[in-house]
C-alpha cells in the first residue's frame, strides 16, 4: 500500500481487465478495443483513458514522465505526475530518454523514443468516422468492411472548400493497410513519428471507453491523395528564441511590450537539454 492506496490506485481486478484489453489492442494494431473504463480522481476528458493505461502497466522499476502539449509543467501534466507518484512511489523525470513510460496529451516527444519505452497518448475522440457516422454500431460495421469512403470524403471536402487538407491536429492515419485510426489530437508534424516507432504506443479514451495501440515497427501512413500529398506545418523559417534550434514544432509567443512574434520549442525537455549543452560548451 502506498499512502493507503492500492499500488497504481486501481484494484488488481481492474488492472487485469485493462491489461487484457491492451493485449488485444497490441495484437490488432489500430483496432479500437472496448474496455470497462473506471471512475478516476480526475474529470473525464482530462486523460482518464491514458491514466488507466499507465496505472495498469506501471511497476516499481519504472520511471515516469507526463507532458501536456509539449510541456512538463502544465497543470494537467503536474497533477497526473503527482497522482502516479502518490499511488506508486515510482520516480518522475522530465528527460524523455530516461523515462520508461511517458504519458502525453497532444504531443509526441521531439527526441526519438527507443525500444522498451511505452508512450501513452490521451485521446478525447478515438473514432475517426464519428464526423460522418454518429452511431457506434454502424462505425463498427464500416471498420469491419474496411469501408472508409466517409473519411476520404471529409478530406475531399476540405480540399474543395479550402484548396488543401486543412486541420492542424488529429489527421487520420492508415495502420498496416487495414484500419483507419485517429492518432489523438497530435499536430500533423508528429504523425511521421508513429510510423515504425521503436516504442510501444498505446492510446486510451476513458470517456469513450476505448483502447487501441501501435506495436513497435508498425506501418502507419497519413491519409492523403496522390495529387494532394500530406503536408506538415512549415517550420523551416522559424527558430527557438531560447536554444536557437530550427525544424522542430514551435509555440508562437507575442512580446507584450513590442507586439513582436517569436517562437519557442514546444517540447520543453529537448529545449532545456540544448540550452544546458550550450552553457557547458
Amino acid at each position: 500500500m502506498i499512502n493507503n492506496y492500492n499500488f497504481g490506485f486501481l484494484d488488481e481486478g481492474s488492472k487485469r481487465e485493462i491489461r487484457r484489453s491492451t493485449l488485444k489492442a497490441v495484437a490488432i494494431p489500430g483496432y479500437q478495443v472496448p474496455f470497462a473504463s473506471r471512475e478516476m480522481p480526475i474529470a473525464r476528458g482530462w486523460g482518464t483513458g491514458g491514466l488507466q493505461l499507465t496505472l495498469s502497466l506501471i511497476n516499481k522499476n519504472d520511471v515516469f514522465k507526463a507532458i501536456d502539449q509539449g510541456t512538463d509543467e502544465s497543470v494537467n501534466a503536474v497533477n497526473i505526475k503527482n497522482l502516479v507518484n502518490t499511488t506508486t512511489g515510482v520516480a518522475n523525470t522530465t528527460d524523455t530518454n530516461a523515462a520508461t513510460i511517458i504519458q502525453s496529451r497532444h504531443r509526441i516527444p521531439e527526441e526519438p523514443m527507443e525500444k522498451g519505452q511505452v508512450l501513452v497518448l490521451q485521446v478525447p475522440m478515438p473514432e475517426p468516422l464519428r464526423f460522418v457516422e454518429p452511431k457506434e454500431e454502424k462505425t463498427k460495421k464500416l471498420h469491419a468492411n474496411k469501408d472508409y469512403s466517409g473519411a476520404w470524403l471529409v478530406l475531399f471536402e476540405k480540399i474543395i472548400k479550402f484548396g488543401r487538407m486543412t486541420g492542424g491536429a488529429a489527421h487520420p492515419v492508415m495502420v498496416n493497410d487495414r484500419y483507419i485510426m485517429s492518432p489523438s489530437p497530435i499536430p500533423k508534424y508528429d504523425n511521421a513519428k508513429l510510423n515504425n516507432s521503436q516504442a510501444l504506443i498505446l492510446l486510451g479514451a476513458g470517456r469513450e471507453k476505448k483502447i487501441y495501440a501501435l506495436p513497435p515497427y508498425t506501418k502507419v501512413e497519413s491519409l492523403a491523395f496522390e495529387d494532394y500529398p500530406f503536408e506538415v506545418e512549415d517550420t523551416s523559417k522559424k527558430k527557438c528564441r531560447l536554444c536557437g534550434v530550427k525544424g522542430v514544432f514551435f509555440d508562437e509567443i507575442e512580446n507584450e511590450k513590442t507586439g513582436e512574434i517569436c517562437y519557442q520549442c514546444n517540447d520543453t525537455s529537448s529545449c532545456l537539454k540544448r540550452l544546458n549543452k550550450k552553457e557547458s560548451a
